[in-house]
C-alpha cells in the first residue's frame, strides 16, 4: 500500500493530524489505507475536493471529518473525567476519521468532472449509503470490529450501540448542526427533511 498511494498517503496524512491520536501503529495505518483505497477507487486528486455534503461545498469533508474527530475526543475526555467511563480513545478517533470515508465513492456525481481521475463504476456511485460504504472500507483493510461497528451512524443501520459508537454519531450530529447552520442557516434535522429525498 505504502508504494502504490505514496502521493494519496502523503495528503491523508496532512489532511488528518488527527491520526496522531490513534495510539496503535498498525489500527493507524489501516485508517490511511481505507482512506487511500476510498480516494483511489473514487478517482479524487485531492481529499479536499470532496464536499461535506451533496449540495453543500463550502465545507469539504476534511474539516467536518476532523470536526468529528476534535468533538468526539472532548467528549470522551469529559466521560472519563467526570463520569467515571472508559472510552477506547483508540477506537473513536479511528471510527470519527473513518464515519464518512465513504463520500469518496458516494459524492462523485456531485462535483466538477475536472476534480475526478476516472473513478471505478465498481464502486464510485450513490447506490450505497456512505456510512455502509465506509463500514465495508474498514472492514476490508482490516480494522477491529469495535471500529467498525462505531462507523455506520446516520440511518442506525447497527443495532448494538456501544459508547464508541455513540460518541461519533453524537460528534457527528454536533459537527454538522454547526456545517449547516453556518452554510445554510438550518439545523442538521431540517436539512435533512428539506433535501434526503431530492438527492435521489
Amino acid at each position: 500500500m505504502a508504494t502504490e498511494f505514496s502521493d494519496l498517503r502523503v495528503q491523508v496524512e496532512d489532511a488528518f493530524p488527527e491520526l496522531d491520536e490513534i495510539d496503535d501503529d498498525e489500527l493507524r495505518e489501516q485508517v490511511v489505507e481505507a482512506w487511500c483505497l476510498g480516494l483511489s477507487r473514487g478517482g479524487w486528486r485531492d481529499v479536499h475536493d470532496i464536499p461535506y455534503a451533496w449540495n453543500i461545498h463550502e465545507t469539504d469533508n476534511v474539516e467536518h471529518v476532523r470536526g468529528v474527530t476534535r468533538i468526539a475526543l472532548k467528549s470522551a475526555e469529559e466521560q472519563r473525567e467526570f463520569h467515571g467511563a472508559e472510552p477506547d480513545t483508540d477506537v473513536v478517533v479511528a471510527a470519527c476519521l473513518l464515519h464518512d470515508v465513504g463520500k469518496c465513492y458516494e459524492y462523485v456525481d456531485f462535483v466538477d468532472d475536472e476534480k475526478l481521475d476516472e473513478p471505478n463504476p465498481e464502486y464510485a456511485s450513490g447506490e450505497v449509503p456512505h456510512s455502509i460504504s465506509g463500514y465495508a472500507l474498514a472492514h476490508e483493510v482490516g480494522c477491529p470490529l469495535a471500529v467498525q461497528r462505531a462507523i455506520p451512524h446516520f440511518l442506525g443501520e447497527v443495532p448494538t450501540r456501544t459508547l464508541e459508537a455513540e460518541l461519533v454519531k453524537s460528534a457527528n450530529s454536533a459537527s454538522s448542526n454547526a456545517i449547516t447552520y453556518a452554510t445554510m442557516g438550518i439545523s442538521l434535522k431540517e436539512w435533512v427533511q428539506e433535501y434526503s429525498q431530492t438527492q435521489s
